[in-house]
Parts: structure tokens; sequence; C-alpha cells
């Protein structure tokens, strides 16, 4: 039988990983470790350090692999990345043959953790082979943003909505929040907004050396995130960030 095992491994700091995740990478026949080409390199560097650092297992192996490119052109966004998660699928599968065959017990390390905003769990499930698939949790950028920030992310009795930055620049600002978690945002969605009232904690590479955090009032603070952001990425060659937006009647 093959399991496949996703485990998260929070946000950038690998203190962050918990005592399930050092003993479920240990216990695999083989992690594999994506590669997202040169710009995003610092993933795959992280993922190595966690391996040197908790791996005790002499019986394990480490395989890295590359990561097929999402066509951003697409014009039908769930197609685009319905074809994605199928071309990701297939690498995954080609992988794990290659390195394991048909059974054994195969990891990858998942950034943040496997149930938000992560497609690892859609994609496990197309997999040629049909694996058994077990889910260590992690720290998510939410928890790592509202930490940064000392920042309680609900007000007392109230909801909150988690949402991207494409839902948030096309639907404007949800109806019947008051909070509202920004999140897979390509560019800076909140500029669409009318800022009157609005407060947002933003944070990039969260748990990383190179953190970037900034917080206060949207129309004063939001053009100094443009440039912090725009600043980062040029630096880097690629950004994760995320925010939370607080909207005071």
């Amino acid at each position: 039988m093959m399991t496949l095992s996703l485990i998260g491994i929070g946000c950038g700091d690998p203190a962050q990983l918990t005592r399930a995740a050092v003993v479920a990478i240990n216990a695999a026949d083989l992690v594999l470790i994506p590669r997202k080409g040169s710009a995003k390199s610092d993933l795959a560097d992280l993922r190595r350090t966690i391996c040197a650092d908790v791996l005790t297992n002499p019986a394990t192996r480490i395989a890295e692999f590359d990561l097929p490119v999402r066509n951003a052109g697409e014009v039908d966004y769930h197609k685009g990345v319905d074809d994605w998660h199928d071309a990701v699928a297939a690498t995954w599968s080609q992988a794990i043959e290659n390195h394991l065959g048909n059974d054994g017990k195969v990891t990858l390390l998942i950034w943040g953790d496997p149930s938000l905003y992560d497609s690892s769990l859609r994609i496990a499930r197309r997999l040629k082979r049909l694996p058994t698939i077990e889910v260590i949790p992690g720290i998510t950028a939410i928890q790592a943003l509202c930490a940064a920030h000392a920042l309680p992310l609900n007000d007392i009795g109230e909801p909150f909505l988690v949402t991207t930055g494409r839902r948030l620049r096309e639907g404007g600002w949800p109806q019947g929040v008051d909070t509202v978690v920004v999140m897979l945002d390509g560019g800076t969605a909140f500029q669409s907004l009318d800022p009157t009232g609005l407060r947002i904690w933003w944070g990039a590479y969260l748990g990383m050396p190179d953190q970037i955090i900034m917080s206060g009032a949207l129309a004063e603070i939001g053009p100094r995130i443009v440039a912090a952001r725009q600043d980062a990425r040029e630096r880097h060659g690629w950004i994760m960030d995320s925010y939370i937006l607080k909207r005071r009647p």
C-alpha cells in the first residue's frame, strides 16, 4: 500500500514544526522536495534545512523534482487551475514511481497547512495510483500574521472571512463581516477598496529572516505597503504575503 503524508511545516521558521511533523518525517521512506524555479529557490532551501535539522532516520531518502508552472494567461481561471493540478499530479506520480515504486510511505512538506488555500489534498486525489492520505496540520499564514502583529483575529463574538485577492478585487468588501483575511493576492487588491474606516495588518515572508510587517490606517499605510512589496519582489524575485483588513463603521 502507498501512503502519502502531507505535512504542514509552517510559514518559514523551522521551529514551527510540531512534534507530530517530526515523527511523520522520520517515518517516511521518501521525502519529495518540489523545486519552483530559481526565483523561488528559498522555498526548496527551507525544506532542505528542515530535513537536515530533524531527519534522523538513515533509511529515509530525499528526492527533488521540478513542478510544472500554471498558465497564468488562461482566460478561464478555474480551467487553468484544473489543468495545472492535473499536470502537478502527473509529476508527483512520476517522481514517486521513479524513487519509491508502488509501495511505501512518501512525504511532501507543505508550506503553511495543507487544509487552507493549498491544493495538495486535491492534487493527491488525482494521482495515478490513489494512496492512503495522511495529513499533519501546521501553522497557517493567518496564525503567523496575527502573531507577528500581536493581533486577535476576531472581534468579540464576531465572524471573519478568509478570501483571496482575486475575489476581493472582483467582488469588493464581503457582506456581513467587518474583518477580512486576504491570501493569495498576486497584487494589492486592497487598492480597489475605499480606504475610509479601514485598517490593515500586512506581512510578507512570515516566519523567515526577511519578514516584513506593516500596519495602520489603509489610506496611510496602503501606499507604503505597495512600495515595500515591489521593492521586496525585486530583491528576492518572489513574494509571499497576506493581510488582514478590519472595518470600523
